[in-house]
């Protein structure tokens, strides 16, 4: 390895300790040799490589043995390398820098020999799957306009309020806010239910996270059969049809499957 690029590894690490591993990034069904090309993670973009053993191969490349930061580029190198694999195969996500403190393949086949099972398993479990993401958000002013529309004691009491003193309805209006709220709790609660009662007929598994905001509806993965992608693909197109007018859906697809394989590879003992 030159001195330069040391020194460019130094700086991007920020450590002097160049010691080379292996770094993993996921886990494919595949016996046969396979190159992905220079998209490695790092500043050097070594070469990505498939390391077999039987029918199940580590996507791995060299790298120096250091805790990446979780940062922009590194996320992104690291989401670049399963979008590539994901061309061709299924995969089977490994937790962001994972790395093997040793710089063969031999250590690499050594954890595929000792976590064959498991790896088997998992990739038996998600043959033919893939993971979709969607976002649902209602848009301000429009759900406002449908809660007004919709409940007639809210309308109602607004009415009443339109033509009077500010300073003589101040509590009122505060009423007013606090209706209008709990109705919109209600609502996002009953649209997030019947977007789910929907695809959940098709998926075969959903992962539901927080919502971020009073206004999002629905923040889900969905792992579906790849078979099942254009029927999915049309529910969300009708959901979007549908309510459209009041909200907007992000479908976002395909992703590796994190919300479904939590991959966690001992590497101390490799």
């Amino acid at each position: 390895m030159g001195t330069l690029n040391q020194q460019s590894i130094k700086q991007d690490m920020g450590t002097d300790l160049v010691k080379e591993g292996k770094y993993i990034y996921c886990i494919i069904r595949n016996s046969c040799d396979i190159n992905f090309g220079g998209i490695g993670i790092g500043v050097r973009h070594d070469a990505v490589y498939g390391v077999a053993y039987r029918d199940i191969c580590a996507v791995v490349s060299s790298s120096p043995v250091v805790q990446y930061e979780a940062r922009r580029a590194n996320m992104i190198a690291h989401q670049r390398v399963l979008e590539e694999v994901m061309k061709k195969f299924n995969v089977l996500p490994v937790r962001f820098s994972t790395i093997s403190p040793h710089d063969n393949d031999e250590a690499i086949i050594r954890i595929l020999t000792e976590e064959y099972a498991r790896l088997d398993e998992l990739l038996n479990k998600m043959k033919g799957k893939k993971e979709l993401g969607l976002k649902v958000m209602a848009i301000e002013t429009k759900i406002y306009e449908y809660i007004i529309l919709k409940y007639d004691n809210i309308r109602s009491l607004r009415d009443k309020l339109i033509n009077q003193p500010p300073d003589k309805i101040h509590y009122k209006r505060i009423k007013i806010g606090e209706m209008v709220a709990d109705a919109l709790k209600e609502e996002i609660e009953s649209f997030k239910n019947q977007i789910l009662d929907t695809l959940n007929q098709i998926a075969d598994d959903v992962k539901i996270t927080d919502n971020y905001g009073d206004l999002m509806i629905l923040n889900a993965a969905f792992l579906i059969k790849e078979i099942n992608e254009s029927l999915f693909d049309a529910a969300v197109n009708n959901l979007d049809k549908k309510y459209g007018d009041i909200m907007t859906f992000k479908y976002v697809g395909t992703l590796p499957p994190y919300n479904f394989v939590n991959l966690s590879i001992n590497t101390k003992g490799d």
